[in-house]
C-alpha cells in the first residue's frame, strides 16, 4: 500500500512540472514580441539576476549585457523561425532590441556609464524601478518603452496559417528578395587599447601603490591589451575568410570540396576563438570588481590553461597541413588568389596575409609564459597569487610542449617537425631528471610510434598515390573490365590494415600525450591490435606473392602502367620507392615490432611489466608469421603456374589450353631430363629439356633466355596425364655420344642401348644416362622415351609421375562431367578373335548378334522408357538400364541407323542401305489387341548411305541420302499425320515383318528433293537451315530456296594454310558455341568460325588427343569418340575437361533421332547454366571376353561382349581444392623462376 501511495505521488509531483511547464509556454504565447513594450513586460521576468561587483561595489538584482542579449535571443529564434521561416543564431537582432530598451532607460549601468550595451559581461546593469523584495511587487515604473520590431512581425491576414505563406504579398513568411537582413555586428571589446591604464584609475589610489605593484599592473593591461587585439584578428580570420568563402557565388572553391577545405585549413580555430573569449571575459570582469587595479589573474590563467590543452594543441598540430593545403589551393586555384588578394586590401587585415592570421594562435600560446614570468617577478612576496602565476606557468610550459608533441603527431614524419626525435620534444632541464637508461627505454618507444606513424601514412599513399589515380584515370591506365580484379590482386585488403593500424596509432597519440615524456608502457596498447589484425594479415601476406606478381606482370606488358608507377616514385612522398615496396611495407613492419618490442623490454627495469606481457605480444606475431607460411607457399606456387603459363611458347598453329590460370591447378614436379637427337647429325650433341609437372598435363620445354626473361619453348605436345602411362624406368643406363657426326660407323660412339646385365661403362660414367620409356596414348602420342643424368633423378620422376597420375585420378573421379552408366553389358555379343574357325552364331546355344551399330532412347505412348538397340543381327528392345529385357524385335541384317519420331510413333531403320519405317506398336505393343501395322519401305533400291531426322519451321522433317556416281542425292521427307493413324491390318508374315511387303498408304511425302555435287557424310539439322557435312566442308542450305554457302571461307590469302588442313580432314560435326559462333568438328582438331563462316579466333585451331571417329553433343560439352577414349570439351572454351578410356569405342547415338530438346546458349551468348541431365549420348566398348553357352557351362566357343552405355552429367559435389605434392621442391628450377617473368 505504502509502494502504491508513493507512485502515485511521484506521478503527482511529475504531473504538476508538466503543468507548469505548459502554463509557462502559454503565458508566452500572449507575448508579441513584435511590441517593444510586451518584450518589455516578459524580459522583467525572465532575464536572469544575481548580485555583481563592478568597482569592488556588490550589486544585488543585477545583471550583465550578456545575460540580456541571453534571454532575449533564446525567444528570438524561435519567432523569426516561426513567422518567417528563418533558422538562425545571429544575436544581432537580440542587441538592438536591449539597446533600445536601454536607450528608453528601461534598465541602466550601475555606474551611469554613456556606453552602448554590448553582448558581454564587463558592465553591470539594473531595472530602473528594480527593488528589493519579490519579483511581484508593485512597481514604480507606468510607463513601458514603445516601439515596433518589424523584422518580428506576423501576418496581419487572419488566415495566415504558421505552415506556408498565405495570399499576401507582404506575408513575411513568403521568400522575398528584399527581406531585411540584420547584419551580425563585431562585438566590441569594452577594454581600452590605451596602454596608460592608469588615467582611469584614482589618483589617490594610484600613488599609493608601490612601483613594482604599478610595473605589474602595466603587464597585466598589456596582456589585456593583446589579448583584445589577439581576438580581433581571429574575428577577421572569420568575418573575412570563412564567412565570405562560404557566401560567395560564384563559389570560390566548389562546393562539394569547400567544407573540406575549410576544415583542413582553420582546423578549430572556432573553439580556440571561443577559449580565448572566455579568458578575455573572465579577466574583464576581475577588472571590473576590481576597478582596474587586479589583484589576483594566476588563478584565471592556471583555469583557462586547462581549457586552452584542449583546443590549442589540435590547432597547432595541425597548422603545417593547413598551411601546405592553403598553399596548393593557392597554387592552383586562381578565383581563390584572387580572393585573398582582395581580402588582404580590407583595412582590418592591415595588409597581413591569411598565412600571418593562421600562424598568429601558435605564436601568441607561446607568450604567455614569459607574461605570466614577469607578473609572477614584479609580484609582492606574501602575495598568494605568485603561487597561482608559477603553477600557470608550468602549465603553459606543458601547454607549450603538447604543442610541439602534437605538431610532430600531425606532420606524420612530413616535414622538419616530422623528423623529430625523442630528445627534441623534451627540454633539456626535463632530460636532466630522467635516468640514461629510461631515455633509452623512451628512444625506442618514440621510434616504435613514430615507425608507426610512417606505416600508417604508406597505407594511406598506397590509396592515395595508387589506387585514387588508377581508378580516376581517363584514358584509363588499366582497361576497365580488369581493373578491379587488378586492385583486387595487387592492394588486396589494404584497407583492413590502414583502419587496424589507425586505430593503434590513435591510441599510441593518446598514451604519447597523456604521459609525455615518459611513458609507461604501450604494450598493452600493442597487444590488443594484434589479437585484432590477425585475420587481415593472414589475408594480406598470403596474397603478397600474387600482388607481385600481377604488379610486375603489368609492368612488363603495359607500357601507360609502367610510366605510371615511375611517375608515382617521383612523388615526395614516396621517398623513391616503387609500387612493389608499398605493397611489401606490411610484411617488414609486423616483423619489425618483435625487435622494437625486445628493446623496450631490455632497457626496462626489473620488475617492470613489460617483462612478463611483451613476451605474450612477441609470441602472438610470430604465430601469425608462422601461420602464414602455408598460405604463402600456396601463392608461390600459384605465382609460379602463372609465369609459367606467361611465358609458355607453343609452337605456331598447336596452342594447347592446358588451364594454368585454375584456382585448383597446381604444379607437382619440374627438372631437367635429356632427350637422344633425332638423326645421327646434330651439332649440339644431346638436347636438354626442363620438363613440367602439372597436376594434368607433362610438359617437355627448352628454355631460351632473352632480355633477362626466359621463355620456356614447348618441345612437343603436352601430355595429358589421364593419357599417359609409365612404360619402362627400369632400363640399364645408357652411354651419350659427344662425337660430332653421332651415329656413323654403326653408332658405337653414339648412345648405345645395352644388353641386360652387360653395361658397356661403370655407372659412376658422366656420360651415363638412365632411359625414361612413357607411352602418350593419342593421335601424336606413342612411346617416347627422355633420359635422367642419374638413377636418384629417374626415381624422382617415377615417383612423381605415379603420383601425379594417382592424383588426376582422384580429381578427375570427384570432378568428372560424365558418368558412365551401363545400358547392357551382356546382351550383345561377337565372336572373339580367339574362337575357333566355323564357330558361327548361329550354331550357338546363345546367338552372336553381331557388332553393335545404333542405339535410340524413347518412351512409348503409354509412358514405358525404352530402349532400341541395333546390331549387325536386328534390333533390339528394352528398357533402360535393364539388359535382360532386351528382345530382338526386328530381323535385319546390317543394321546401321536408327531413329524415333516419338509424335508420330514411328520406328526409322537403316538396315543394309533399305530405309524402313515401323510403327512402334507393331514392335513393342502396349496391349495384346493393338494393331499390328505393316512397315513402310522409305527408299526405292538399296542405295541410302545415311539418313537425318530434325525438324525446320515447325516441321518435321526425314532426309536421306543415296549416292549417285560421285554426287550426293537427298529426298526431304515428311510423316503425314492422317496417314499414319490409318492402322490397316496386315497378315503377320515373315516378308511383312521384313519390310518387303509393301504398305497399303503413304506415311510420308516428298517434301524437297536436290543433289550436292560431293560426296558426303553426314547432314545435321541448325535452326533455319541445314548442314551438309562433305568433302568441301559444311555445306550450309536453306531448304527454301537451295541456296547453299561452304564454310570455312577458303579465299582469304590468310587462311591459306588453315584450308589446306581442312581439306585434308573430315568434317564430322558443327556445333553452336555461343549466340553468333560455330565450332566446325573435323576427324583431327576443331576451329570456331564466326556466322559468315571466317575463323574468330585467333589461337588457331583446337587439336584433339585422338582421331574424331564420330563428334556428339551433349551442350555444353562436345565429346570426341577415339577407338580408345572419349575426350569431351566444353564448346566454348574448347578445353579438355575428361577423358574417359575404354577398348573398341563408338557412338552409337549421337543425341539425334529423338524427341529431346536442344538448349541454347543464354541471353549473353554464353553456356552458364549447368548440363540437362538426361542422358544424349550412348556408346558402346568391347568388354572382357566370355564363354558362350549357358550359364555355368564351359566350353572352347568363347565371345566377346559387348558394354553399352549412356553417358549421364555428373554435378560435382565439390570443387576440389589444389592437390599437391608433398614435396613441392624441384630437381632443377631455373634461377628466374623467382624473379621477373
Amino acid at each position: 500500500m505504502e509502494d502504491a501511495t508513493n507512485s502515485y505521488g511521484d506521478e503527482d509531483y511529475y504531473d504538476d512540472d508538466e503543468e507548469y511547464d505548459s502554463e509557462e509556454e502559454s503565458l508566452d504565447s500572449f507575448v508579441n514580441f513584435s511590441l517593444l513594450s510586451n518584450i518589455a513586460v516578459w524580459l522583467r521576468d525572465q532575464v536572469p539576476r544575481g548580485t555583481h561587483v563592478k568597482g569592488s561595489i556588490p550589486y544585488p538584482r543585477a545583471f550583465t549585457g550578456r545575460d540580456i542579449v541571453s534571454t532575449l535571443q533564446s525567444r528570438i529564434v524561435s519567432e523569426l523561425l516561426l513567422n518567417q521561416g528563418i533558422e538562425t543564431t545571429n544575436r544581432a537582432i537580440a542587441v538592438q532590441v536591449a539597446r533600445s530598451l536601454q536607450q528608453q532607460l528601461f534598465f541602466y549601468e550601475v555606474e551611469w556609464g554613456g556606453g552602448v550595451l554590448q553582448d558581454g559581461v564587463e558592465d553591470v546593469y539594473m531595472f530602473l524601478d528594480d527593488q528589493e523584495g519579490p519579483s511581484d511587487a508593485p512597481r514604480d515604473r507606468e510607463e513601458l518603452p514603445t516601439s515596433v520590431i518589424t523584422v518580428l512581425t506576423r501576418c496581419y491576414a487572419p488566415s495566415c496559417s504558421d505552415i506556408s505563406p498565405c495570399y499576401s504579398f507582404a506575408c513575411p513568411r513568403r521568400a522575398r528578395t528584399d527581406t531585411m537582413v540584420v547584419e551580425e555586428t563585431p562585438n566590441p571589446v569594452p577594454v581600452s587599447l590605451d596602454e596608460d591604464w592608469a588615467t582611469h584609475v584614482d589618483p589617490s589610489v594610484l600613488a599609493a601603490l608601490p612601483e613594482s605593484e604599478i610595473s605589474r599592473q602595466t603587464i597585466i593591461h598589456k596582456l589585456i591589451t593583446k589579448e583584445v587585439q589577439y581576438l580581433k584578428d581571429l574575428d577577421v580570420i572569420e568575418s573575412l575568410f570563412i564567412r565570405p568563402l562560404r557566401n560567395a557565388v560564384p563559389p570560390v572553391i566548389p562546393y562539394t570540396e569547400l567544407d573540406g577545405f575549410i576544415d583542413e585549413v582553420f582546423g578549430n580555430f572556432l573553439e580556440v576563438r571561443h577559449a580565448n573569449h572566455q579568458l578575455l571575459e573572465v579577466l574583464n570582469i576581475r577588472q571590473r570588481e576590481q576597478s582596474l587595479v587586479i589583484q589576483r589573474v594566476g588563478d584565471i590563467f592556471l583555469e583557462i590553461a586547462t581549457e586552452f590543452r584542449l583546443v590549442y594543441p589540435s590547432y597547432v598540430g595541425h597548422l603545417p597541413l593547413a598551411e601546405k593545403r592553403l598553399k596548393e589551393e593557392t597554387e592552383r586555384n586562381h578565383e581563390f588568389r584572387l580572393f585573398l588578394e582582395n581580402a588582404n586590401r580590407h583595412p582590418d587585415t592591415r595588409r597581413i596575409e591569411l598565412k600571418v592570421f593562421l600562424n598568429r594562435p601558435s605564436e601568441h600560446v607561446q607568450k604567455y609564459e614569459n607574461a605570466l614570468e614577469a607578473i609572477a617577478k614584479e609580484t609582492a612576496e606574501g602575495n598568494p597569487d605568485v603561487d597561482f602565476l608559477m603553477e600557470a606557468v608550468q602549465a603553459f610550459k606543458s601547454l607549450q610542449a603538447v604543442c610541439v608533441l602534437q605538431t610532430f603527431q600531425h606532420a606524420m614524419c612530413r616535414g622538419p617537425t616530422g623528423k623529430f626525435e625523442w630528445h627534441n620534444l623534451v627540454p633539456e632541464d626535463s632530460r636532466a631528471e630522467i635516468s640514461k637508461a629510461e631515455q633509452k627505454r623512451q628512444s625506442i618507444i618514440f621510434e616504435l610510434i613514430k615507425g608507426e606513424m610512417q606505416y600508417v601514412r604508406d597505407l594511406e599513399n598506397i590509396d592515395i598515390m595508387y589506387v585514387q589515380p588508377l581508378r580516376a584515370a581517363d584514358p584509363p591506365i588499366i582497361p576497365r573490365d580488369r581493373l578491379s580484379a587488378f586492385i583486387m590482386d595487387s592492394y588486396h585488403n589494404f584497407g583492413a590494415l590502414h583502419l587496424q593500424h589507425r586505430r593503434l596509432l590513435d591510441r599510441l597519440h593518446a598514451i604519447q600525450r597523456e604521459e609525455h615524456p615518459v611513458i609507461k608502457s604501450v604494450t598493452a596498447a600493442i597487444f590488443d591490435a594484434a589479437l585484432n589484425w590477425r585475420e587481415s594479415y593472414m589475408e594480406y601476406i598470403t596474397n603478397y606473392p600474387i600482388a607481385e606478381y600481377r604488379i610486375v606482370d603489368e609492368m612488363a606488358t603495359n607500357s601507360a602502367f609502367k610510366e605510371f608507377v615511375e611517375q608515382c616514385t617521383r612523388h615526395p612522398d614516396a621517398n623513391r620507392l616503387d609500387m612493389k615496396n608499398f605493397v611489401n611495407r606490411p610484411i617488414p613492419r609486423l616483423a619489425r615490432y618483435e625487435l622494437l618490442l625486445k628493446g623496450i623490454m631490455e632497457a626496462s627495469t626489473e620488475g617492470h611489466e613489460d617483462h612478463e606481457s611483451i613476451p605474450q605480444v612477441i609470441e602472438v606475431i610470430k604465430s601469425l608469421l608462422k601461420e602464414t607460411e602455408p598460405g604463402v607457399t600456396s601463392a608461390n606456387q600459384k605465382v609460379e603456374l602463372w609465369r609459367y603459363n606467361s611465358n609458355l611458347v607453343f609452337k605456331p598453329g598447336e596452342v594447347v589450353d592446358m588451364d594454368l590460370l585454375a584456382e585448383s591447378r597446381s604444379l607437382i614436379y619440374t627438372g631437367k631430363l635429356l632427350r637422344q637427337p633425332d638423326t645421327g647429325f646434330e651439332w649440339s650433341g644431346w638436347s636438354e629439356l626442363f620438363v613440367l609437372l602439372f597436376d594434368n598435363y607433362l610438359v617437355m620445354t627448352k628454355l631460351k633466355e632473352k632480355d633477362g626473361i626466359t621463355k620456356y619453348h614447348v618441345n612437343r605436345r603436352p601430355i595429358p596425364l589421364d593419357l599417359l602411362t609409365l612404360a619402362n624406368f627400369t632400363d640399364p643406363p645408357t652411354q651419350r655420344g659427344i662425337g660430332l657426326l653421332r651415329g656413323f660407323g654403326g653408332g658405337k660412339d653414339a648412345a648405345q642401348v645395352n644388353t641386360p646385365g652387360v653395361n658397356p661403362e661403370p655407372v659412376t660414367d658422366s656420360r651415363a644416362v638412365y632411359p625414361c620409356t612413357i607411352l602418350h596414348t593419342g593421335r601424336l602420342g606413342g612411346l617416347y622415351t627422355v633420359y635422367a643424368e642419374s638413377t636418384q633423378a629417374r626415381s624422382d620422376w617415377k615417383e612423381k609421375l605415379q603420383e601425379a597420375i594417382g592424383l588426376r585420378k582422384v580429381v578427375q573421379e570427384s570432378n568428372k562431367v560424365f558418368e558412365v552408366e551401363t545400358l547392357s553389358s551382356d546382351t550383345f555379343v561377337v565372336p572373339s578373335m580367339l574362337s575357333p574357325p566355323g564357330n558361327q552364331s548361329w550354331n550357338t546355344e546363345i546367338a552372336f548378334t553381331g557388332k553393335v551399330t545404333c542405339s535410340v532412347p524413347f518412351t512409348t505412348a503409354d509412358g514405358r522408357a525404352l530402349v532400341a538397340v541395333g546390331c549387325a543381327e536386328g534390333v533390339w528392345i528394352g528398357y533402360r538400364h535393364d539388359s535382360r529385357s532386351m528382345r530382338r524385335v526386328l530381323h535385319l541384317k546390317m543394321v546401321t541407323q536408327c531413329a524415333m519420331l516419338e509424335d508420330f510413333g514411328i520406328f526409322l531403320v537403316l538396315a543394309d542401305k533399305s530405309l524402313f519405317a515401323y510403327h512402334i506398336e507393331a514392335l513393342v505393343p502396349s496391349s495384346p489387341n493393338s494393331a499390328n501395322t505393316s512397315p513402310q519401305k522409305l527408299n526405292g533400291s538399296k542405295d541410302v548411305h545415311f539418313f537425318s531426322v530434325g525438324s525446320l519451321g515447325g516441321r518435321t522433317l526425314v532426309i536421306y541420302m543415296k549416292k549417285k556416281g560421285l554426287d550426293s542425292v537427298f529426298r526431304v521427307l515428311e510423316p503425314v499425320v492422317g496417314k499414319i493413324n490409318e492402322r490397316t491390318k496386315a497378315p503377320v508374315s515373315l516378308s511383312s515383318r521384313l519390310g518387303w511387303r509393301q504398305p497399303r498408304s503413304e506415311w510420308f511425302r516428298v517434301y524437297r528433293d536436290f543433289f550436292l555435287p560431293s560426296e558426303s557424310y553426314d547432314l545435321i539439322f541448325l535452326k533455319a537451315r541445314i548442314a551438309i557435312l562433305c568433302t568441301k566442308g559444311f555445306e550450309i542450305m536453306d531448304l527454301s530456296d537451295f541456296k547453299s554457302v561452304t564454310i570455312p571461307q577458303r579465299d582469304d590469302p590468310r587462311h591459306e594454310k588453315l584450308a589446306k588442313r581442312c581439306e585434308s580432314c573430315r568434317p564430322m560435326g558443327m556445333f553452336r558455341s555461343s549466340e553468333n559462333e560455330f565450332l566446325l568438328c573435323y576427324d583431327e582438331f576443331g576451329l570456331y568460325v564466326n556466322r559468315h563462316g571466317d575463323p574468330s579466333r585467333t589461337k588457331g585451331t583446337i587439336e584433339w588427343e585422338g582421331t574424331a571417329e564420330h563428334v556428339a553433343w551433349h551442350p555444353p560439352y562436345i565429346l570426341i569418340f577415339d577407338s580408345r577414349f572419349i575426350e569431351v570439351r566444353h564448346v566454348e572454351t574448347g578445353r579438355l575437361c575428361q577423358i574417359i578410356p575404354g577398348h573398341d569405342l563408338r557412338c552409337i547415338w549421337d543425341g539425334r533421332g529423338a524427341s529431346l530438346p536442344l538448349p541454347a546458349p543464354g541471353p549473353n551468348g554464353s553456356w552458364e547454366e549447368a548440363p540437362s541431365q538426361e542422358a544424349r549420348v550412348h556408346g558402346v566398348m568391347r568388354a572382357e571376353d566370355v564363354p558362350q553357352g549357358r550359364p555355368g557351362s564351359g566350353g572352347p566357343a568363347r565371345g566377346t561382349g559387348q558394354h553399352i552405355f549412356e553417358l549421364i552429367p555428373t554435378v560435382p559435389l565439390f570443387l576440389p581444392e589444389r592437390l599437391a605434392s608433398p614435396t613441392q621442391h624441384s630437381s632443377f628450377l631455373h634461377p628466374t623462376l623467382n624473379g621477373s617473368p
